[in-house]
């Protein structure tokens, strides 16, 4: 048989993950068994070469059921259904999907990139909850933007698990490397030597705002949980200090969110501070290409009308 979409992997993945942790590595013989999948179908690969087309299939359905909170990731690179997974399970569902998954309002948010539909940023991430019953009501170019729009919201995801399982150290190089990548600090050499080694009070660093160092920008970085949101009195503290070094320009830095009595509080200060959260963190890292690499490029192409013209 053809090896099976990501989502008829998806019970599979959970029972598999209810009898303990489990690799990616460890569930896919099993998988492939089950469904009785030839040798050539157990080694086939993506069109990149670089994955098994069964290995990918089973990632996705593993990461979907995480973000649902039916799968949690103890340790690097492993994963074990929660209680709330064996919750499921007990139910004796035929079947998982995203459309089951989508009765999680944690699961929900996280598809239509949890924000307000209004917004254009939302209506980008919205994009991505195209179900399957939608595919055949959309034009080629709507399901390809689709398709990106989820990998995307897929490698913001990947970028914050991945800085929240290194170093605080790491995160201040991350934070130089980002700041450099957008034009602060001149040089890597002159944002490190600054960067987390200003000795003042309340901030973790300083970079020069340009090259000529006209103007410094005064840097707080905190490396939190997702569920850890940074509040008005973290913001408070970090102004204050901006005030007794007679700053004017400073940038709050989150792996997580910030309050919303935290974001008023900026908004009519005498100094400028920004606040940088985590997706937008990860957003300006696959903006600058901070932590990230192209994995394939893709080139569409058109019809060129003016080729055809023969006026």
């Amino acid at each position: 048989m053809a090896i099976p979409d990501y989502q008829s992997l998806m019970l599979p993945v959970l029972r598999l993950a209810a009898t303990g942790e489990k690799r990616v590595a460890d569930v896919s013989e099993r998988i492939a068994d089950e469904f009785g999948l030839t040798t050539a179908e157990r080694e086939e690969l993506l069109p990149s070469g670089r994955q098994r087309v069964l290995n990918n299939r089973i990632h996705w359905a593993k990461f979907y059921m995480s973000k649902a909170g039916f799968l949690a990731s103890p340790s690097r690179g492993k994963f074990v259904a929660t209680e709330q997974g064996i919750a499921l399970l007990a139910t004796k569902p035929e079947r998982i999907d995203v459309a089951l998954l989508m009765q999680s309002p944690e699961f929900r948010d996280f598809y239509v990139g949890g924000k307000d539909s209004d917004t254009d940023a939302g209506k980008i991430d919205a994009a991505s909850a195209l179900s399957d019953s939608d595919i055949g009501a959309t034009t080629p170019e709507e399901q390809i933007e689709a398709a990106y729009q989820a990998v995307l919201t897929v490698l913001r995801a990947d970028l914050l698990d991945r800085i929240s399982q290194n170093s605080p150290t790491f995160f201040e190089k991350l934070i130089v490397e980002l700041l450099v990548a957008i034009g602060y600090g001149g040089s890597h050499k002159n944002a490190a030597m600054q960067l987390g080694r200003s000795g003042d009070g309340g901030v973790d660093g300083v970079v020069n705002e340009d090259r000529l160092g006209l103007d410094r920008v005064y840097i707080q970085a905190k490396r939190y949980a997702p569920t850890n949101s940074v509040g008005r009195p973290d913001v408070q503290a970090f102004v204050g200090s901006l005030v007794g070094l007679g700053a004017t320009k400073g940038v709050f830095v989150t792996t997580s969110t910030f309050s919303s009595q935290a974001r008023d509080f900026v908004k009519h200060l005498a100094q400028r501070v920004i606040l940088i959260d985590g997706h937008q963190l990860a957003e300006l890292m696959i903006e600058h290409n901070v932590g990230i690499r192209t994995s394939r490029a893709i080139e569409f192409k058109r019809l060129d009308e003016d080729f055809f013209s023969e006026e």
